[in-house]
């Protein structure tokens, strides 16, 4: 799986719901039927800060992620990529 461009913009897909959780959120695909649980509240907050951030990089500043971080926030929105819950966003 190649890993997402932390420079480009990204969204929540639009027939994606979020529930946040104490643990994190569950996130349900109502195309694809998938369900995915996010168990960190800080991917949440990039999750939900994708709509207004320019990059993926901006969305995980907003959200408190380090430099040191990034590759595996990277990593986990190249997950949700992969399974359709988040979308490059179109120019």
């Amino acid at each position: 799986m190649n890993p997402v461009d932390l420079d480009t913009a990204w969204d929540v897909h639009p027939q994606v719901s979020i529930r946040p959780e104490p643990f994190g959120a569950l996130l349900y695909h109502f195309g694809t039927r998938k369900l995915s649980f996010l168990k960190d509240r800080t991917l949440l907050a990039v999750v939900q800060s994708l709509a207004v951030s320019p990059s993926l990089r901006e969305a995980c500043a907003a959200a408190g992620v380090g430099v040191a971080e990034l590759p595996r926030y990277q990593a986990a929105l190249g997950t949700l990529a992969h399974s359709s819950m988040v979308i490059e966003r179109a120019s």
